[in-house]
C-alpha cells in the first residue's frame, strides 16, 4: 500500500545530497558540463548501423561483466515494434510466443526467469514479479543491455539474466533535438494497416547562477490488428478394440475404474500409456487390448485490436561539475479488445450405427484416422477487454564531494494495474457423424462432418445458425495491481593503489504490494436455439439487430487443412455490448470482483564490491549481496459456482540469502579479452503462486470421469543458482569482433506442479475424484552451453561492395531436469530426467548488412531447435509433456535518407509465413502432434524526420 509518510521520507533522503550542496555552487560549472554532452553525444548518436554495432561492441568490451548491446539505431533501424523483437538478433537470447501480432517471450542462454530494469530501475506489470517486456515500443529506447553474469552490486532477481533498457535523456543530446517518426503497417491476416507514431523533443538550457537544466519528452503510440488461427488435435485416452471387455461397446472409452473400483490406467504419466501393437489394460481381471485414440479436435481464429501508448519524461539539473539531479516518469499502457473463435467437437462414438475400423498409425496402438457417431460438439465465442496502465517516477542525485568519491540516491514509485471483462457464450450441437485424420498432413488435422440426408438443415455446415443450440454463458472479470516504493544509495570510493581500484557499496529497500481480483458466474438456458436467442434478444431490448450475437469466420486458415472453410459462434464483442440483457435472458445479475489475493512484501539488499588488479593485465570485481524478503500474505477463495460463499486464508513467509560474485577479467593482448565469472541469483516464487486456497473446475470434456483442481503453495522457497562463465572476445578491428562463451547453471527449488487425486463432489452436484495440481520445490536443474558470436565488416572490397558486413551468432545448449511422477495419493514415484522448459538445444541468427552513404539493408534469419514448453493436464493417456516444433523468422529493412534529415523506411516480417506446431512428448511430432497455429506476415512503411 502507498505510504506517504515513508515516501516524503526517502525523497527527504534522496536530496540530502542535492541540498548539502546547493550552496557550493561553482562558477566554472558551464565548461564542464559541456564536455560532459559531447562525450554522451558520441556514445547515443551514432551513424548508421555499422556505428552502431561499433558502439555495442565497445560497450562489451569495457564492461566488467559478460554483457552484449544493443546501442540507438541498432534498435530503430530494424523492423522491431518492441525489445522482445530487437533482441532476438543479441548473442545466446532466444525468443518464442508469436501469437497475437508480435513476438512476447524472451529467454537468456534457454532460461525464461529474465530480470528487467529501466535506466537500472526494477519494473513489473500489475501484481507480476516481471515487466510485460512487449509492451516497451523500441522508439523509446537509447539502448539496451542484456547481462549474463551480474555484480552483486544489481538486483539479485532473475536466474537466467538481466536486461537493462536505458531510455532518452535531455543531458544524451548537445542541445535541442526533435525526432518524429511514424509508420504503417500491413498484416495480411486481419488485412489491416495499423499506425505506429513517436516523436521525440528534447532541449538543454544554462541558467546563470543555477547550473543547467535540461527536458526530454518522448511518446509512442501503435495500433495492431492481429489474427492467429489454429487447429489442434486433443489430449488422448485409451479406447477399446472391436474386441471389448464384456459389457463395453467396440471402439469406446475406457474409463479410469473398472466395474470393482479398480484402477485401469492413470492419466498423467510421463511417457504416456504404452504404444506397443498389443499393450493391454487390466479390466475387470481381465488382459485387455486397447487403442489410443483423441478425445476431441478443435480450432480457433482469434482476432483483435491491441493499442499501446507509451511515453518517457526525463529533467535533469546540473547545478555544477559535482552534483546532478535527476527527475523521470515512465509510462506504458495496453489495450486489447479480443474475440476468440472456438470450435470443439467431441471425437469418440456415442451413438448407434456401423463405422469404419479405425486406421492405425505403423507399428504402434495409435489412431491415425477414424469416424464416430452422435459427436456432441460446441462452438463458443470469447471476448475480452483488457487494459493496463503502469506508471513509474524516479527523484535522485547523484554527488561527488571529493575526487574520489561519488554518492548515488533514488526514491523510486511504481504502479500497475491491469483489469479484464470476460464475456463467452457457447452454441452447442450433437453432430450425425464424422470422419476425421488426427495428422492429415505433416502433424495439421483434418476432419469433416456428415450431413443427414433426411433433414432439410445441411449437418456438414459448421456456419449454418439452424444447426446450433443456445449454450452456456461464463460471464467473468478479472484484475490486478501493485505498487512499489523503493529507496536505493550507492556509493563508489576510488582507492587508485597498485592493487584496488576502487570500492562500492550501497543497499535497497523496497516495499511492494500484489493485489488480485476476480468474478465468476455461468448459467445454461435450456431447449433454446440461436434462432429463438435472436428474438428473445431483439425482445429484451438489445442493439440492434439480434442477430448480432452471431460470429462469422471465413477463410479459416487459409486453405493449409482439410476443414470447412466457415464457421459461426456468438460474437463476445456484441456480448459485452449487451450484458444487462444477456444476463436477464440467462437469469444472472451483475457481480463485483472479490479479491484473491493481498500481499505486502518488505525486501532489504546490502550490497559491497572492490575491483582490483592482480598484474597489469589481469584485474577483476569481488562481491557480496545480502538480501531479505518478508512476505504477510491473505487469500479468499468463493466456494462454489454462483453460492457468494468464500473461505479466507492467511500466511506469513520470509527468505534470506548471501550472494557472492566474482569476477576476472585477462587482457590478454591488446585485441583479446578473457573473463572467468562465479555469481550466485534468485528467483522469488511469484505471487499467485503463493495462494494457499484451490480452485475447482468440472469436467468440460462430455465423458471425462475426472476433474480438474489449481492451488498455490505459500511455502514455496526461492529458487536458486550457481552461476558459472568463461568467455573469450577478439577485437580484430574497430568494427569486427568474434566471441565465444561457455557457462553452467547449477538450479535447486525449480517450482513444478505437484499433483494428487481428490474426491468431492462438484458445483454440478456429482461426486467424482478430481486431480489437483499446486506448485513445489521438488525440482533440480542444471544447464550449460556454448555460445558463439561475430561481427565482421570486411576491409579493402570493391567500392561497390563496400558496406556489406554480416551479424552472426549460434547457442547450443544442455539442459536437464529431474521432474518428479506421481501416484494418485499425491506421492512422488519416480523422478524422470527431461529438458529444462524454453530450452532449445540449438539455436542461431544471421543478419547480412549492406550499408552505403544514403541507404542501408538488412535481412535477419533467426532459427531455433525444438523446445520443450510445459505439462498437459494430468489426467490424459498421452505423454505429459508440450514440445515445439523448431522455429524460424525471416525479416527484411531497408531505408533510404533522402536528405541528412528525412529518412524513408520499409520492413517486412515473418516472411516464411510458417505452420507453428506443437506435439506430445519428446519425438512425438507427427505420432502425438497437437497445435498447429498461423501467424501474419507484416510489411511496413515509414518515414522519419530529425532536427
Amino acid at each position: 500500500m502507498f505510504k506517504k509518510k515513508l515516501l516524503a521520507t526517502s525523497i527527504m533522503l534522496a536530496l540530502m545530497p542535492g541540498m548539502a550542496l546547493a550552496q557550493q555552487q561553482a562558477e566554472d560549472e558551464n565548461t564542464a558540463q559541456q564536455e560532459e554532452s559531447s562525450e554522451a553525444m558520441e556514445v547515443i548518436q551514432v551513424s548508421g548501423i555499422r556505428g552502431s554495432l561499433n558502439k555495442a561492441l565497445a560497450e562489451k568490451r569495457g564492461s566488467v561483466q559478460i554483457v552484449d548491446a544493443i546501442i540507438a539505431e541498432d534498435i530503430g533501424k530494424f523492423p522491431d515494434n518492441n525489445v522482445v523483437e530487437a533482441l532476438q538478433r543479441v548473442t545466446g537470447v532466444q525468443t518464442t510466443g508469436r501469437g497475437a501480432g508480435e513476438v512476447s517471450t524472451v529467454s537468456i542462454r534457454g532460461l525464461t526467469d529474465v530480470h528487467t530494469t529501466v535506466n537500472g530501475r526494477n519494473i513489473f506489470t500489475g501484481a507480476g514479479r516481471d515487466v510485460s517486456l512487449q509492451d516497451i515500443p523500441a522508439s523509446l529506447l537509447s539502448g539496451v543491455t542484456v547481462y549474463k553474469t551480474r555484480s552483486a552490486a544489481h538486483v539479485e532477481r532473475g536466474i537466467a539474466g538481466s536486461i537493462n533498457i536505458e531510455t532518452h535523456r535531455p543531458f544524451d543530446f548537445d542541445g535541442e533535438k526533435v525526432v518524429i517518426a511514424a509508420r504503417g503497417i500491413y498484416s495480411d491476416q486481419p488485412d489491416e494497416i495499423d499506425p505506429n507514431i513517436s516523436a521525440l523533443v528534447s532541449d538543454r538550457w544554462e541558467i546563470d547562477g543555477v547550473g543547467e537544466f535540461g527536458a526530454l519528452l518522448n511518446v509512442s503510440y501503435a495500433e495492431t490488428h492481429y489474427r492467429d488461427d489454429t487447429i489442434t488435435a486433443g489430449a488422448a485416452f485409451p479406447f477399446f478394440t472391436d474386441q471389448p471387455a464384456t459389457g463395453y461397446s467396440p471402439y469406446s472409452r475406457i474409463p479410469n475404474r473398472d466395474s470393482q473400483g479398480n484402477l485401469i490406467w492413470q492419466g498423467g504419466r510421463e511417457d504416456g500409456l504404452p504404444t506397443a501393437p498389443g499393450s493391454t489394460l487390466n479390466v475387470d481381471g481381465v488382459p485387455t487390448e486397447y487403442l489410443l485414440a483423441r478425445d476431441a479436435i478443435f480450432g480457433t481464429s482469434f482476432t483483435g485490436l491491441r493499442k499501446r501508448p507509451a511515453a518517457s519524461v526525463s529533467l535533469q539539473w546540473a547545478l555544477d561539475e559535482t552534483l546532478e539531479i535527476t527527475a523521470e516518469g515512465f509510462y506504458t499502457g495496453y489495450e486489447n479488445n479480443s474475440q476468440n473463435a472456438l470450435w470443439f467437437s467431441n471425437t469418440f462414438e456415442n451413438g448407434n450405427g456401423t463405422i469404419d475400423a479405425p486406421t492405425i498409425f505403423d507399428g504402434t496402438n495409435v489412431v491415425k484416422e477414424k469416424q464416430a457417431i452422435g459427436t456432441g460438439g460446441f462452438q463458443s465465442g470469447d471476448s475480452n477487454a483488457e487494459k493496463t496502465d503502469s506508471y513509474l517516477y524516479a527523484l535522485g542525485a547523484e554527488w561527488l564531494p571529493n575526487d574520489y568519491l561519488t554518492i548515488n540516491t533514488e526514491v523510486v514509485y511504481q504502479e500497475s494495474e491491469y483489469e479484464s471483462d470476460f464475456f463467452a457464450m457457447r452454441f452447442d450441437r450433437v453432430a450425425p457423424g464424422l470422419d476425421v485424420d488426427f495428422n492429415d498432413n505433416d502433424g495439421i488435422p483434418g476432419i469433416s462432418f456428415w450431413d443427414d440426408p433426411n433433414t432439410a438443415v445441411n449437418e456438414a455446415d459448421m456456419a449454418a445458425i439452424e444447426n446450433w443450440n443456445a449454450g452456456t454463458l461464463y460471464d467473468n472479470g478479472d484484475g490486478n495491481r501493485g505498487d512499489s516504493l523503493a529507496f536505493t544509495f550507492d556509493a563508489e570510493y576510488l582507492v587508485g593503489n597498485a592493487y584496488i581500484n576502487k570500492v562500492t557499496f550501497g543497499g535497497r529497500y523496497e516495499d511492494r504490494t500484489a493485489e488480485a481480483f476476480t468474478r465468476t458466474q455461468e448459467s445454461g438456458i435450456a431447449n433454446t436455439s440461436v434462432a429463438s436467442l435472436i428474438e428473445q434478444l431483439e425482445a429484451g431490448g438489445a442493439s440492434g439487430d439480434g442477430s448480432g450475437v452471431v460470429y462469422q469466420v471465413d477463410d479459416y486458415l487459409d486453405g493449409r487443412a482439410d476443414v470447412f472453410d466457415s464457421f459461426i459462434t456468438s460474437d463476445g464483442g456484441y456480448l459485452l455490448e449487451n450484458a444487462s440483457v444477456i444476463r436477464d435472458i440467462y437469469g444472472l445479475e451483475a457481480e463485483d470482483v472479490y479479491k484473491t489475493f493481498d500481499i505486502q512484501e518488505e525486501s532489504y539488499a546490502l550490497y559491497a564490491t572492490t575491483n582490483f588488479f592482480l598484474t597489469e593485465n589481469i584485474s577483476g570485481e569481488v562481491g557480496v549481496r545480502y538480501v531479505k524478503y518478508k512476505q504477510d500474505m491473505a487469500f479468499t477463495a468463493e466456494t462454489g459456482t454462483n453460492t457468494n460463499v468464500f473461505e479466507s486464508s492467511s500466511a506469513k513467509a520470509d527468505a534470506s540469502k548471501v550472494l557472492p560474485s566474482l569476477m576476472l577479467n585477462w587482457n590478454i593482448t591488446d585485441d583479446v579479452v578473457g573473463r572467468i565469472a562465479y555469481t550466485e541469483t534468485l528467483r522469488m516464487p511469484a505471487f499467485a503462486d503463493l495462494n494457499a486456497l484451490q480452485y475447482w473446475t468440472d469436467p468440460l470434456t462430455e465423458g471425462a470421469t475426472y476433474g480438474e483442481g489449481t492451488g498455490g503453495n505459500p511455502d514455496l522457497e526461492p529458487t536458486e543458482s550457481k552461476n558459472y562463465d568463461l568467455s573469450l572476445e577478439w577485437y580484430f578491428a574497430d568494427s569486427s569482433s568474434i566471441y565465444g562463451a561457455y557457462f553452467k547453471r547449477e538450479i535447486e527449488g525449480l517450482v513444478v506442479p505437484g499433483r494428487k487425486t481428490v474426491v468431492r463432489e462438484g458445483n454440478d452436484g456429482v461426486t467424482r475424484p478430481y486431480v489437483l495440481s499446486a506448485p513445489v520445490n521438488a525440482s533440480n536443474g542444471e544447464l550449460s552451453g556454448f555460445e558463439l558470436g561475430a561481427v565482421y565488416f570486411p576491409e579493402n572490397l570493391p567500392s561497390m561492395l563496400d558496406g556489406l558486413g554480416v551479424q552472426a551468432s549460434f547457442t547450443l545448449l544442455d539442459s536437464s531436469q529431474d521432474t518428479p511422477d506421481y501416484d494418485e495419493e499425491g506421492n512422488i514415484s519416480n523422478y524422470i530426467d527431461s529438458n529444462m522448459a524454453g530450452v532449445s538445444d540449438e539455436s542461431y541468427s544471421i543478419v547480412g548488412i549492406y550499408e552505403r552513404d544514403s541507404f542501408d539493408m538488412r535481412l535477419s534469419y533467426v532459427w531455433r531447435s525444438e523446445f520443450y514448453t510445459g505439462n498437459e493436464a494430468a489426467i490424459f493417456a498421452n505423454p505429459l509433456q508440450f514440445w515445439n516444433r523448431p522455429e524460424q523468422s525471416l525479416d527484411f529493412q531497408f531505408s533510404y535518407d533522402v536528405t541528412d534529415d528525412f529518412v524513408v523506411t520499409f520492413d517486412a516480417t515473418n516472411i516464411l509465413d510458417d505452420v507453428y506446431q506443437s506435439y506430445y512428448g519428446e519425438g512425438n511430432d507427427n505420432l502425438f502432434n497437437f497445435s498447429n497455429a498461423i501467424y501474419s506476415r507484416t510489411f511496413a512503411l515509414g518515414v522519419r524526420y530529425s532536427f
